[in-house]
C-alpha cells in the first residue's frame, strides 16, 4: 500500500466532509478525529478507497454519530 496516497484520500474525505457540513477544515478533522470517523477511513481505506465520495462522507457521519456525533 502506498502511505502517500491513503494521507491523500483521508484529507480529500476530511475537506469533503467539511463541506458537505458547511464547517472550517480544523473543526472537521477534531469532530471527525473525536468521534472515531479518522480512524475508520485509516483501518478501512483498502474497501472505502474503492467507494464514491459521497459515500465515504455518508460513513464518515454515520462512524462518528455511532460515537457520539450529533452532525447527520
Amino acid at each position: 500500500m502506498d502511505i502517500d496516497n491513503k494521507v491523500k484520500y483521508i484529507n480529500y474525505c476530511i475537506s469533503e466532509f467539511a463541506v458537505s457540513s458547511n464547517m472550517p477544515l480544523l473543526d472537521a478533522y477534531n469532530y471527525l478525529n473525536e468521534h472515531g470517523a479518522i480512524a475508520f477511513l485509516d483501518e478501512c481505506y483498502e474497501a472505502e478507497h474503492l467507494l464514491s465520495i459521497e459515500e465515504a462522507v455518508a460513513d464518515m457521519k454515520s462512524i462518528a454519530a455511532k460515537n457520539g456525533g450529533t452532525i447527520k
